[in-house]
């Protein structure tokens, strides 16, 4: 399976475009249906409704892929303001591509503690 350095560096490309401009990057319809819906939930979660929930499923989002979609901006937004609380260090650079290594070979639960 290609999970290699070229499969990081290609995935780090596409999160950078991503992260510039999500409207205008080559992602998938649902993708950017996905990601439409995480910017609503984030910066207006009050007025985050069923109508955007449509509008994800319209562009191809599972109710479970929703319910994934959901808990990721939670998690992230909780760690986030934690982080921020606690005044956690952000880590060097280096230590974020070999956690990012680690993710692409092994998963996610490998990174935890």
């Amino acid at each position: 399976m290609g999970r290699g350095p070229a499969k990081l560096n290609a995935a780090a490309e596409q999160v950078q475009t991503v992260l510039a401009d999500w409207r205008t990057a080559r992602v998938s319809p649902r993708v950017r249906g996905a990601l439409e819906f995480l910017e609503k939930l984030t910066l207006t979660p009050r007025e985050t409704g069923p109508a955007d929930a449509s509008a994800a499923r319209a562009a191809g989002i599972t109710d479970s892929a929703l319910r994934e979609v959901i808990y990721v901006c939670f998690l992230l937004s909780t760690m986030d303001r934690l982080a921020d609380a606690f005044n956690f260090p952000v880590p060097e650079p280096s230590a974020l591509k070999r956690a990012a290594r680690i993710a692409v070979r092994w998963g996610y639960r490998w990174m935890s503690v």
